[in-house]
This record gives C-alpha cells, structure tokens and sequence, in this order.
C-alpha cells in the first residue's frame, strides 16, 4: 500500500499533464500531429544523444539496447500477426508499437529513480534506448506499412533522426568526447519538454473522454499483448540467462522486467498521429493503459521483485 501510495505521487503530475493536453485540443485547437513532428524530429533524437552521451559504455552495455530491439521485435511481429486476423479496420498496424515497446520515458524513469535510485537509473536509460531505437525504425515501419507502400514506409523511416543521433552518441562517447558545458541546459531542456509534449499528446488525441476503449476487439489485443506477453517474455529471459547464459546481473533483469510492464508508449500516439493511423484508437486506448499501469506496477513489483 506505502509502495503505491508513492508511486501515485510520483506519477500524478503525468496525468495532469494528460488532462491539460486534452483541455488545449478541446478548448485551444492545439493541432496534435504539429507536436508529433516536434517530438519525432527533435525532442526524441536529443534526448537520444544525451542519453548515450552521459552512459558509461562497454560491450555490454552497448548490447544492451540491441538486446531489448530485439525483444520488442519479437513482441510486434507476433502481435501484428495476430491482430490481422482480427482487425479489418487499418488499426492493426498500430498494434506492433503498442505492444511492442511502452511508455519507458515519461513515465518509465520516475518508477526507475523510486526503485532503483540514481546508479540504477542509469542502466534502466541505456536499456530503454533499445525501445527508442525500435519506436523509430521497425515500430515506425510497420505502422507506416498500413498505409504506404514498403518503398515509402522505408523512405519515411530513414528520415527519422533518432537512429543517426544513437550511432554518432556511441562513436563520440567512445572517443572520449562529451557534451560542451554550454549545451547542457540545452538538453535538460528538451528531456523536460520530452516528458510535457508526450503526455499532452496523449490527451490532444482525445476529443472525449467517453468511449476511450473505441474498438474493445483493438484494445483487448493491445492490453494482452502489452500487460502479459512483454512481462512473460521479459521473465523468460531473466531465467535463461540466469540459468544457461550468465551474461548479466539482477539489476538488468529488473530494467528489463520495469521496461516490459510500463504502459503503451505515448510515442505510439505520436506516431500514430503524424502517420494518421487510428489516431483516437490509439490515444483512448494509451490513456487507458497508463490508468491502468499505476495499480498494475506496483504488484508486479511487489510480486517479481
């Protein structure tokens, strides 16, 4: 009860911030799909860069974000599967991002900093940019492929900066190089806007607040998908590589078990907005899942921890 009395509290000013989103769409006609290109071109490959910029990096750290790309890719591709068979209605090209990675930014790192304090932290970012980096490339190809030929989905993805901003992060860290002094506020900044824009978002998509779950059948797949497969799959791991591998430590399980439960990605909404993809579906359907998230963690934490 304490643990969720906390987290409540720590994560309280994330759905004010989703009201306020909703009450600027409403009332101020604030256009959503503006703040989706903002968030997809600059805010998100900033935020990139002064991640791995600040991470200490090694070969196993530097696998780590290719370990959880890999995980979601396993997640999308089972997911998108099944959702065709069940979807006629364009939205189960937006299942893959709904399933396959989650809200591990905004909403991810303040459940990260209560758990894991400011050590743990670190390893959690660095295992978050594998859901970044899969939000940006294969997440975002797919959605597109709902609507744009495989030719036009790819040119689509290889605009997107974020991928370019991680590799130039890793070969500049390598080399020793950093942040100028100058530029630091600069980046604090944009995490901070990061976190305001991606929950406004979600509350722009949404032009009521009745009728959020849309189609049940597109909610009742992404909520499966996101609640009990990615947890599954993430302990799965957590016991190969604990029993068989020997690769890494509690403390890497646990940011990759914290990643698996976090709700569905704001970055979905962005996405889907910017690509005009079931954009309603989508929001509705997000926010529910944040709801839901703030009594789910905390059990599961309480039970897997």
């Amino acid at each position: 009860m304490a643990a969720a009395l906390a987290l409540l509290i720590k994560l309280l000013p994330l759905y004010v911030t989703v009201v306020l989103g909703w009450v600027a769409g409403r009332f101020l006609q604030a256009s959503g799909k503006h703040i989706a290109g903002i968030m997809l071109y600059i805010v998100t490959p900033s935020v990139v860069f002064s991640g791995v910029m600040a991470a200490p990096l090694s070969t196993e750290v530097i696998l780590l974000p290719v370990l959880v790309f890999g995980l979601c890719s396993v997640m999308a591709l089972t997911h998108l599967a099944i959702a065709r068979r069940w979807l006629s209605d364009g939205s189960a090209a937006v299942i893959p991002l709904s399933v396959g990675t989650g809200n591990t930014g905004y909403f991810g790192i303040p459940v990260a900093l209560l758990l894991f304090g400011e050590e743990g932290l670190a390893l959690y970012i660095v295992c978050m940019l594998g859901t970044t980096l899969f939000e940006n490339s294969l997440g975002f190809y797919l959605a597109a492929r709902g609507k744009y030929s495989i030719r036009d989905a790819l040119k689509r993805v290889a605009r997107l900066p974020s991928v370019y901003a991680f590799l130039l992060a890793v070969v500049l860290n390598l080399s020793g190089a950093g942040i100028p002094e100058t530029f630091v506020p600069l980046f604090d900044n944009l995490r901070g806007a990061y976190s305001v824009l991606g929950m406004m978002i979600i509350g722009m998509g949404i032009l009521s607040f009745r009728g959020l779950a849309g189609n049940p059948v597109f909610t009742g797949l992404a909520f499966f998908g996101k609640f009990v497969s990615w947890p599954l799959l993430a302990l799965a791991f957590w016991w190969v590589d604990a029993n068989w591998l020997g690769i890494y430590d509690t403390a890497v399980y646990q940011a990759i078990f914290l990643i698996s439960i976090t709700p569905i990605a704001a970055n979905t909404v962005v996405i889907a907005t910017l690509l005009d993809a079931s954009p309603r579906q989508a929001a509705g359907t997000t926010l529910l899942s944040t709801l839901f998230a703030l009594g789910f963690i905390p059990v599961m934490i309480a039970l897997v921890f």
